[in-house]
């Protein structure tokens, strides 16, 4: 029987799951908005959706397996409110819910693992943590993903150290945890393989650590000088890049290598960093 994933919300992290299962023979079903990303998405295998306006029916009728990548907002969570019925009474084998670490709130620079308590201080963390109980409601066989800061190909440094634009931006404390897009990939795969109704997942790699470290290893391998230094109180940063330095935490991801077995790919930002320039190297 062919496997079948619905991707509702069909992004970044989503299509580096479809390039591993399609060519195991799984038909995956896609989301977009755009009309032009759809075209990309079926030029990749996936079978696109234009969502919100097609009806999602007959593709869960069609789909063993589903993943909902849409952040919610201020009105919710927009996949609840328009499907939950229909997703609660459909026959699914697994069900995956991409949430955030930003669930656990600042914690300063303290180690968080997924039994800490949900104490989020940013709107967006409020709004993923009802997300989270409204997917948890649906009785399903749910597994939700806290995703750390997703970086890989076309998410990465170089491109503003190259143009002149990088900055070290220094806050005493703060840390980040972040997860390579490939690594994500591959939890899911595995969760789909073992799966364990309600559970939660953090996904990190092993060394959270200071953005100006990130920055500065990222212009060491490129053979710049690191970029100029501002502080935080300085920085003219977007109200979305403020509210991420608001929070300082460490994530353990000690779950995902004990119950599904991985090994990460990119253990840390500087074997992350030095494979993603390889790679634009590679096919630049």
């Amino acid at each position: 029987m062919t496997r079948t994933l619905l991707s509702l919300g069909h992004g970044y992290s989503a299509h580096a799951l479809a390039r591993r299962l399609i060519p195991q023979g799984w038909r995956v079903i896609g989301t977009t908005r755009s009309a032009a990303r759809a075209a990309a998405l079926r030029a990749e295998g996936v079978e696109p959706l234009l969502w919100p306006g097609a009806d999602l029916g007959p593709a869960l009728n069609d789909a063993s397996h589903l993943l909902s990548s849409i952040a919610p907002g201020a009105a919710g969570d927009a996949v609840l409110a328009a499907l939950g019925g229909q997703i609660a009474s459909a026959d699914l084998a697994w069900v995956g819910y991409l949430s955030t670490t930003a669930v656990y709130g600042d914690h300063g620079g303290a180690w968080v693992t997924e039994d800490t308590a949900l104490t989020p201080g940013t709107e967006r963390g409020r709004w993923r943590v009802q997300a989270e109980r409204g997917w948890q409601g649906l009785g399903q066989p749910l597994h939700i993903f806290r995703l750390a800061g997703i970086y890989g190909p076309g998410r990465g440094p170089f491109a503003k150290l190259r143009d002149g634009s990088a900055r070290r931006i220094l806050k005493p404390g703060q840390v980040f945890s972040r997860i390579h897009v490939e690594d994500i990939a591959q939890v899911l795969e595995a969760s789909i393989a073992r799966p364990q109704p309600g559970a939660i997942y953090n996904l990190c790699d092993d060394d959270p650590a200071p953005p100006e470290d990130v920055i500065s290893y990222a212009a060491e391998l490129l053979g710049l000088p690191p970029p100029p230094a501002v502080t935080f109180a300085d920085a003219d940063l977007s109200p979305m890049a403020r509210s991420f330095y608001a929070e300082s935490k460490k994530v353990s991801n000690a779950r995902i290598k004990r119950e599904l077995g991985i090994r990460l790919m990119h253990p840390d930002y500087r074997a992350g960093l030095a494979a993603l320039l390889a790679s634009e190297t590679a096919t630049g």
